[in-house]
């Protein structure tokens, strides 16, 4: 049986360590994912090294809606966040 790639998308609302995790995990059965963390939330907490070395292994770029972050990951406005879910087959929100 032949598995699909799949475009998908892990907003990363609530509890950005897990979503991390998630979209890792997602990679796994080769779906491209991409993974956005939105609002004020993210803390150093959230993301432990570990997290982010996974993030790195599996060749996930995080974004991000917060201009506070732009210094650490890509940022992307409203526009293109809502082009972004519109052109994902799955849309997982944590």
């Amino acid at each position: 049986m032949k598995i699909v790639e799949k475009n998908i998308l892990v907003l990363a609302r609530n509890d950005n360590g897990e979503a991390a995790r998630v979209a890792a995990g997602l990679t796994i059965s080769g779906h491209r994912v991409r993974l956005v963390f939105m609002g004020k939330s993210l803390s150093q907490e959230s993301l432990d090294s570990k997290k982010i070395e996974l993030l790195e292994l599996t060749e996930i770029l995080p974004e991000t809606t917060d201009p506070e972050l732009k210094n650490l990951f890509s940022f992307i406005d409203e526009g293109k966040l809502a082009e972004t879910i519109f052109m994902s087959d799955v849309v997982i929100n944590l």
